[in-house]
Parts: structure tokens; sequence; C-alpha cells
């Protein structure tokens, strides 16, 4: 139950929020803003009939509107609205610190250019830091339903551009395109300096989350939900203090929950998981980062002590410097008494 303590509770704690696609945060009135600006057609009349289209029964069926919806961005000032629309957003929910994905393939297969794309985002994050008091980390992410020589593709075109990007990341349709898939490019961006991280265990099994440890040599773990079908690899995670970036409306909202009741969030916690609390695609599924907070608080019965875990858990699992990571965390605690 969440109670009117553990919604105040929510609503101050500063957070981080690790798994956050720049494109799912498209709104539908942004949406039909952009598509008016550009001269985009779009196949919705009306901002309830996009809202209507964001019923889905699984990943595919959201992938394919999503994409759908990445038209409508096509320059750079297009790219700065989508941003700093998330990052006003989030300023509300106390968010902090940010570590964005943005899939530059779907853009670049359009005939947009990486920079347009680039520069956009950056410009935006940049502004938020300075005017919102919110840091951030860029994650460019390789679409896994593509071949690896698309994503050394993506790398070699982000390549003048490294100093601009923190990471890189895989997501896209997991089922059928496991880790694996993506070994040498991945021990490329190794290579280069740059965090690694992927989405495995949400639809795909168990296994992909042990390939994305073993073969990508991942930092952390986006989604895992399906780690906990293998106790050893639970173990495993736990030992190592591997960060798992949960998304609790996102798995209810593609049915890889059949109920809020069965998120993992509660079970990972007690079971020695470092996981936090994210928003995923939030323009999609139904809510920012405190909505999924309080959705898991209320169906799991979360008490005020694994809230505060899990917001000191996204500063911990960030790729802030210790310092910073520090400063967050007594601010926390602050605001926690």
């Amino acid at each position: 139950m969440l109670t009117p303590e553990l919604e105040s509770l929510i609503a101050r704690l500063p957070k981080a929020e690790l798994h956050l696609h720049i494109e799912g945060s498209l709104e539908p009135e942004l949406l039909f803003e952009l598509a008016g600006r550009n001269g985009v057609e779009i196949p919705f009349r009306t901002v309830e009939e996009v809202r209507a289209a964001y019923r889905f029964s699984n990943l595919q069926d959201f992938l394919d509107i999503y994409y759908q919806g990445m038209a409508v961005l096509r320059n750079e000032q297009d790219f700065f609205d989508l941003t700093w629309a998330y990052l006003e957003r989030a300023k509300s929910d106390q968010v902090r610190h940010v570590e964005i994905f943005f899939d530059p393939q779907g853009h670049t297969m359009r005939g947009v250019a990486f920079d347009t794309v680039l520069s956009g985002i950056e410009r935006a994050l940049k502004a938020g830091e300075r005017e919102l008091g919110i840091t951030y980390r860029l994650i460019m992410c390789f679409l896994r339903h593509l071949s690896e020589e698309d994503a050394f593709t993506a790398l070699d075109e982000a390549m003048p551009h490294l100093p601009r990007i923190h990471g890189v990341g895989l997501d896209s349709s997991e089922l059928g395109h496991p880790p694996a898939k993506f070994a040498r490019v991945f021990a490329r961006a190794r290579e280069l300096g740059l965090h690694v991280v992927a989405h495995a265990g949400e639809e795909g099994p168990s296994e992909y989350v042990s390939e994305a440890l073993d073969l990508l040599q991942v930092e952390r773990i986006d989604h895992g939900n399906r780690a906990l079908e293998d106790p050893a690899l639970v173990r495993r995670i736990a030992d190592a203090g591997l960060t798992l970036t949960v998304c609790p409306l996102s798995n209810l909202r593609l049915c890889v929950i059949a109920d809020m009741a069965h998120s993992p969030v509660a079970r990972m916690l007690e079971q020695g998981l470092k996981a936090t609390i994210n928003s995923d695609d939030p323009a999609y599924f139904g809510g920012y980062v405190n909505d999924n907070y309080r959705a898991v608080t209320a169906a799991l019965g979360l008490s005020a002590a694994q809230i505060v875990q899990l917001a000191e858990n996204s500063f911990t699992g960030s790729f802030l410097p210790p310092d910073d990571v520090a400063r967050h965390l007594a601010a926390l605690r602050e605001a926690a008494r």
C-alpha cells in the first residue's frame, strides 16, 4: 500500500535514472508539434488516437510504433526539444543525474546525420546541467535486430564524436538476437574506453544475461528480470555488485509481467541484487521515474528503507566519479530523514 508518508518520501528523494531511451520520451503532444513543424504525415488525427495506439501486447508491437514515432525527428532542434522536455519532467521527480540511451541507427537510416542527432541531444543535456542541475552520461545503443556489421558502421560514424559519448548499449528486439551476436563490436568499444551495458533478460532467457556478462563484459544489466530463474546467476551478479536497471511500468505494458505484483524488484533486493527503478520509454509506458517508484511500492508493499535503497543504488550504479556519488548519497540521506 502506498501511504502518504511513502508517497512523500518518493517525491522528495534525489535519484538518478539509468535506463531511459530518449526517443521513448516523445509525448503525443510533441509528436504532433514536430510532425507539423517538419511536414511529416502521421497515421493519427488526435492525441487521443496516439495514446490509444500506445497499448501493446509485446515488445515487437511497441517497437513498431516506436520507430514510426521517430519519423518526426528531423532537425537538431527537434532532438533538443525532445531531450529538454524529458529533463524538465525528470527535474520534477528530483532526478539529479541521467544516463540516457539514444539510437543513432534509427535516425541515420532515415537520412538524419549522426551529428544532428548528437548535437541536439547534447545541447539540451548541457543546458540541463547548467540550468536544472542535472548531470548526465550519454550512451549510444546498437539496434540488435540489425547485424553486427551495422553496429560497426554506427561505431565508425561515432568515432569523431567519442569524446562526447560515454558508453554503448544494446537494445531493440531481444528474442533471437543474443548478446553473442555483438561480441566483437563490444570488444572494440571496450578497447576505445567506452562503458558497456546491454539489455538482457527482458523477454530473452537467463542465458542472455550470462552471455552479456561473459561475452560482452557489461558493467550493468538493463532489465535482467529473467536472471532470477537461475540461482547461480543471481549469486554471481550479487557477488559482483552489478547493477540491474529495472523498468516496472515498461514490464507491465509490454506484458513481461502480468501484474505489477509480479515485478521482480522486491525479490531482487531480498536476494542482494542491486536493483534500480527507471522509466525506460515513459511516453509509451505511462509513467516517469516517480510513477514507477509509486507503482512498485503500492503493489509490492515496499518499505521506506527499500525505497531509499533503490534510490541509493541509482547513484552507486551510475558512471559518476566516487566524489559525486558520495555527494548525492549525502543529499539523499538528508532528504530521507
